[in-house]
């Protein structure tokens, strides 16, 4: 007998649940010796002094448990951070935790505030993590949709924030509302009225916010990222959720934070130490030394604006019909237009076939529902050395 044969059965926390979409685009880019555009992570390296710091906290012997709610360093250089950029003064000790990355973050915010039967609004297409963190918290998922502006020719033109519809999902067994600026997968960004929006549609209820804003570094064309922090009403309930590895690509390295009330902050706590407790040592004291130069993060929309535009010039030069792309590190495009028989394709089919084909790995954003909703629109990821930017490009043009 197979010993596995005996192995009991229960039932799943999330039986809905398979094998990632980022997960399967990447093994099959890699099976096809495919330009990886999917998964959002940076293939260039990040600063040497930045390794150079993390290397120093370990010779100094920074090699043990740190604080639970993250080494003071840190904590006050994020407190100076969002002071500066947003205007308001978050106490490091009672309101500043560092997080194993954003969706320890999400998951420990949704864990620490949602019981079981309490709803949680979301907002499709929406990062993978939300619908499942909100199912082990025993809540009740409420997806409204982006509205899908389209052009005369009826590709994709842009996407807008479903007030009304939002406004009809918020009401009394309302706990949570996630909201991600800038927004994965779309790239577009909320403005100051949108925040002023929302606090008029929570302002008498006693839901709380989840902002999702760990491409909070990467708007462009001049534009600023609106933070809840930004907005006292907002902040007044708000759990702000950001990431060092996206910041300072190094994604492998799994440091973010949350930043919250006291109230929230104190139950926020109470799950993170019985989640993973504590986060990595050397590199919290690595990013708290490099955190003090504020250039590394306020350079940041340039540096990948000049990457963003880069692939829009050359992906104008294909058949796809390019969608704004005013923040984050992604570029959505329509394919419907094209010339080909596989423009016919959905979504999930059409990455499949770019992928063995074509040689460039996209993600299908219909992925990012929970039913899947085609539209025609798939997200390439250009947080690439230029040289792959360029291999891609030429592969895509010949489309």
């Amino acid at each position: 007998m197979n010993p596995s044969d005996t192995t009991p059965s229960f039932p799943s926390r999330l039986p809905n649940v398979g094998t990632t979409v980022f997960t399967v685009m990447s093994a099959l880019a890699t099976e096809h010796q495919a330009i990886n555009l999917g998964q959002g992570f940076p293939d260039f390296p990040c600063d040497r002094k930045l390794i150079a710091n993390v290397n120093d906290a370990m010779l100094a012997d920074h090699n043990q448990y740190p604080p639970m709610l993250g080494i003071k360093e840190l904590r006050d250089g994020i407190a100076q951070k969002i002071k500066g950029l947003y205007g308001h003064q978050y106490d490091p000790d009672s309101e500043i935790t560092i997080t194993a990355g954003g969706t320890q973050g999400i998951l420990t915010a949704i864990l620490a505030c949602v019981r079981p039967g309490d709803e949680v609004v979301i907002i499709e297409p929406a990062y993978d993590s939300y619908r499942p963190s909100i199912e082990l918290a025993g809540g009740k998922t409420i997806a409204v949709s982006l509205e899908v502006i389209r052009n005369e020719q009826g590709q994709v033109a842009s996407y807008e924030i479903p007030w009304e519809a939002l406004a009809n999902a918020i009401h009394s067994k309302t706990r949570l509302i996630i909201i991600n600026t800038p927004h994965n997968p779309t790239g577009m960004v909320w403005k100051r009225t949108d925040l002023d929006r929302l606090a008029d549609l929570v302002k008498d209820t006693s839901a709380l916010i989840l902002s999702d804003e760990v491409y909070e570094h990467m708007v462009y064309d001049g534009a600023s990222h609106y933070s809840v922090a930004s907005h006292p009403l907002l902040a007044a309930r708000s759990f702000l959720i950001s990431s060092f590895g996206k910041t300072y690509h190094v994604t492998g390295w799994k440091v973010g934070y949350v930043a919250a009330p006291p109230t929230l902050s104190k139950e926020f706590r109470k799950v993170h130490q019985f989640n993973v407790f504590t986060v990595n040592t050397p590199m919290q004291y690595g990013l708290a030394s490099y955190l003090t130069d504020a250039s590394h993060y306020l350079n940041l929309p340039a540096f990948y604006q000049a990457k963003r535009d880069f692939f829009r010039a050359g992906l104008s030069h294909t058949g796809f019909t390019l969608l704004p792309s005013p923040g984050t590190y992604f570029q959505c495009v329509d394919y419907s237009a094209l010339n080909i028989p596989q423009a016919k394709f959905n979504e999930a089919d059409f990455c499949k076939w770019l992928t063995t084909q074509v040689g460039v790995a996209a993600i299908p954003v219909s992925a990012f529902y929970d039913q899947a909703t085609e539209s025609g629109v798939i997200r390439f990821c250009f947080a690439k050395q230029e040289q792959t930017l360029s291999n891609a490009l030429q592969r895509l043009q010949s489309l």
